[in-house]
């Protein structure tokens, strides 16, 4: 980097930070927030289907 100008080693640091921050955001944010959106999709699509074609097991 000691040959780079000054403006590409900000640029380079400016492009970083914003790829942590995305990366956090992704992290903090939208997975945690997919994981619960998914679990409680296929616990109501189970739901739904027990509705609809009864518990599991033999018939009484």
């Amino acid at each position: 980097m000691a040959d780079e100008p000054a403006g590409n080693v900000q640029t380079a640091r400016a492009g970083r930070r914003q790829e942590l921050i995305v990366f956090f955001f992704l992290a903090a944010v939208i997975w945690p927030f997919l994981s619960v959106a998914f679990v409680g999709g296929y616990g109501f699509l189970i739901w739904m289907w027990q509705i609809v074609f009864g518990p599991p097991g033999p018939p009484v």
